[in-house]
């Protein structure tokens, strides 16, 4: 009797300890999907003023173009994240825009390179300052998992 109670015991514990885990990966998804967006908002936030200052400040031009190659940097560290199996749609629905995200960065930082630099691609009613927006109402979805 005392084997099968502590038998029972074991599985108990073990199975509690991955659920503890389980909580523990999803929180921390969560914290750096979290973190990853509000950076993203950050970026939306300051690109369309450089964007401006960039048609005739070299200076301005350069710091726009470091701030997008960072925040290419920035889609392909998070798009490496391995979500929990709770956040795998959401997961996949970030990375949908951020390859909306990088194509817009890829093409932008072309067009910059040749010199045919144009400012409305990188204002706040663009399709990438548009996108990242999209990718903040995703901070809900994160929010209540992490809740949850």
């Amino acid at each position: 009797m005392k084997k099968w109670f502590g038998l029972v015991a074991l599985l108990f514990l073990l199975s509690g300890c991955s659920l503890i885990e389980g909580v523990n990966n999803t929180l921390e998804y969560v914290n750096e999907a979290t973190d990853y967006i509000n950076e993203a908002s950050q970026f939306a936030g300051e690109v369309p003023a450089l964007a401006e200052q960039a048609v005739s400040d070299p200076a301005a031009r350069e710091q726009l173009v470091q701030q997008l190659e960072e925040m290419k940097e920035e889609i392909g560290e998070f798009n490496q994240l391995e979500p929990p199996g709770i956040a795998k749609d959401i997961h996949q629905k970030i990375e949908e825009y951020n390859t909306t995200i990088q194509t817009t960065i890829d093409q932008s930082l072309e067009k910059i390179n040749e010199g045919q630099y144009k400012l409305e691609e990188l204002l706040s009613n663009s399709p990438l300052i548009q996108t990242i927006e999209n990718l903040q109402n995703t901070l809900n979805q994160l929010e209540q998992l992490g809740n949850g």
